[in-house]
């Protein structure tokens, strides 16, 4: 079956010469992340892309969540702003938001600064270095799950409504507890569950490659078992699993990266695929961990190289 993939990058920041590079290495996509619920925001970032020959397909991160994800008050101003953004995102010809669930908001690590190959700087997670519990009310695992179907069963036809697919990423990293804060999306079960909280074709999935590879997950396997639901992958990987990793380049991982280029592409995967974190490289401040700009150039280049030798 023929692919049609979409070569991602989320630019940090999103700058004329960062916009160059990625058109030059041959991404067609931009991932932009969230930049407020004023449409001209939106559209100003559109326009700084397309005048690069890029689009801007998808929105994620820094998405105003923690309030719906608890339960909390407050939450309804944050339902709007959902709301706000996929008209946005609609008015803007963006059709995927990746969001989250993550009782924390964001990615955890216990370092950003662990050497790989040549001395490059990599994110690193040690369950053993989280020495602390969180302060004040937790929010179990059952809670958190009639929430996000709550979540779901208001916001998946309104995206639907208006052209834009919801796409979850799963929680990093995947532990079913953290600081004593229960975590959900931690597994393949987990993604089936949230496809049956709500029957609607916006409800799809952000694949994110080293999220399950540290989970200790079939990749490929992964890739075929959630065919037709994935929206939108994070192409990474990781040495180690879940309560002692690092991250690493695409090429010394774990996991068979050809192998899960060949499963996107057998499964006629179409969306935005991007690399996700990337080393920090000699000469990189390593200000923005797992997204500075030189390993994204070179992540691009090998996963060319991929779908290229598994067409």
């Amino acid at each position: 079956m023929l692919s049609l993939m979409k070569l991602a990058l989320l630019l940090t920041p999103m700058s004329a010469y960062h916009l160059t590079l990625a058109a030059q290495v041959g991404a067609t996509d931009i991932v932009g992340m969230f930049p407020s619920t004023d449409v001209e925001a939106l559209r100003w970032q559109c326009g700084l892309a397309e005048e690069h020959g890029l689009k801007i397909s998808v929105i994620e991160r820094h998405l105003p969540h923690d309030l719906l994800v608890h339960g909390r008050p407050g939450k309804e101003v944050q339902l709007e702003a959902f709301k706000a953004l996929i008209l946005n995102m609609s008015a803007c010809g963006i059709r995927t938001l990746c969001y989250n669930w993550m009782p924390d908001n964001d990615w955890q690590r216990t370092s950003f600064a662990a050497t790989e190959r040549g001395g490059a700087l990599v994110t690193e997670f040690v369950l053993s270095q989280v020495n602390q519990t969180l302060s004040g009310e937790t929010t179990t695992a059952a809670a958190l799950w009639q929430h996000l179907e709550s979540f779901l069963i208001e916001m998946a036809p309104f995206a639907e409504d208006h052209g834009v697919t919801l796409a979850l990423h799963p929680d990093d990293p995947p532990l079913p507890n953290l600081l004593g804060q229960d975590r959900i999306i931690i597994d393949y079960k987990a993604f089936d569950r949230v496809l049956n909280l709500c029957d609607s074709p916006a409800n799809q999935l952000c694949f994110c490659q080293g999220t399950f590879a540290s989970g200790c997950e079939d990749i490929p396997a992964g890739i075929r078992r959630f065919a037709g639901k994935i929206a939108f992958a994070h192409f990474r990987d990781v040495q180690g699993e879940a309560t002692l990793f690092r991250e690493s380049f695409h090429d010394t991982g774990k996991t068979d990266m050809a192998a899960c280029m060949r499963a996107y592409r057998e499964t006629g995967f179409d969306g935005p695929i991007r690399p996700d974190h990337v080393p920090t490289l000699a000469g990189e401040t390593n200000e923005n961990p797992g997204y500075e700009m030189l390993g994204r150039l070179h992540a691009i280049g090998y996963m060319k190289g991929l779908i290229d030798g598994t067409a």
